[in-house]
């Protein structure tokens, strides 16, 4: 049987305590969008993974729902408490609240639906990928909420067909799938390193580079790179009521699953209707912002959510120049006629 698991990351640091917005929150630019989207407020973010401490302070308001697909706990399906700590630190890049302490995430506002398919030693059987990605595409709510975000933190080597069919059958409910890219770079931009289900042409696969905007040397290269967020020491909440910094390709993907929750509600409020997958894909890459790596690397860049509003300001600038000087123009040619 086929085993999927945990992209490798690194434990950098374990905190008790924090106070912070994450430099990754930061980098991306959430903040600059929180007013304009609710910070997130109606979108379920499918978090397949390890599990999520559900009482953690940060994340407690936030589980919508959630299912255990794993032989951990006897198999108990209604128990999908994070006995790894993976989980816990992408559910809380991803939709940490913001309540003044701790941290917070990309989208404190979104929901989160956790879907336990790896055990505690960071491994999973392949049908239970399967099952979670289609239990995640047909999951409805009590209020009739559905699944908007996939986010993957997890991968192996090999191309899986039926793997690459249950991703294809998500993307065409609508979902956005959002899959590392793997953490086995050699460090060169023009190599190749694929990892499943990164690599998929379906899925948003992201890359890591550190507060420097440095590719990160551990991140995997390839021809199906979408783009690249903040993936070295990254602080999110962890195990225990505690927080920590990890590093990895795992911890890149959650800033950008959380940064189409914002998305989809400032891009849905402004065209005033449901946008498909595609439409959200294309919202999220008019807002990155290249490096001056290659392609393979960087894919089309970090991701800027601020971007679009900084362009319009610095037009605006230009704009109010261009009608002045045609408003100086027309007065100087009519004080020169008769």
């Amino acid at each position: 049987m086929d085993e999927l698991k945990l992209i490798p990351f690194q434990v950098e640091e374990i905190l008790p305590l924090s106070s912070n917005v994450p430099e990754g929150v930061e980098m991306i630019e959430a903040p600059l969008l929180w007013e304009q989207t609710e910070q997130g407020k109606g979108n379920v973010i499918a978090v397949i993974d390890t599990g999520c401490q559900t009482d953690h302070p940060e994340l407690k308001d936030r589980v919508i729902a959630g299912r255990n697909f794993t032989t951990d706990y006897d198999g108990d399906e209604n128990n999908f408490e994070d006995n790894n700590g993976h989980g816990t630190h992408v559910a809380g890049t991803i939709a940490a609240t913001e309540n003044g302490t701790g941290v917070v995430g990309v989208a404190p506002q979104a929901d989160l639906l956790i879907l336990k398919v790896l055990s505690g030693n960071g491994s999973g059987r392949m049908d239970w990928i399967i099952d979670a990605i289609e239990y995640a595409a047909n999951w409805e709510g009590p209020d009739g909420e559905r699944v908007r975000v996939m986010s993957m933190s997890l991968g192996g080597p090999r191309d899986i067909p039926e793997l690459h069919e249950a991703i294809k059958y998500a993307v065409n409910q609508d979902i956005a799938v959002v899959c590392a890219a793997g953490n086995a770079g050699d460090g060169r931009e023009d190599t190749d390193e694929f990892g499943y289900p990164g690599a998929y042409n379906e899925v948003i696969q992201v890359g890591a580079i550190d507060f420097d905007r440095k590719i990160a040397d551990f991140t995997n290269t390839n021809n199906e790179i979408d783009l690249v967020a903040p993936g070295v020491n990254i602080l999110s909440t962890y195990l225990n009521g505690e927080y920590a910094r990890l590093s990895g390709t795992s911890m890149a993907t959650p800033h950008v699953s959380g940064a189409l929750a914002l998305l989809i509600n400032l891009a849905e409020s402004q065209f005033q209707r449901r946008l498909t997958e595609s439409e959200i894909y294309a919202q999220l890459i008019k807002r990155t912002m290249p490096l001056g790596y290659s392609k393979q690397a960087e894919g089309n860049g970090l991701i800027r959510l601020g971007l679009i509003d900084k362009i319009n300001d610095i037009l605006s600038i230009y704009t109010q120049d261009w009608q002045a000087t045609i408003a100086r123009n027309e007065a100087k040619i009519k004080s020169m006629q008769p």
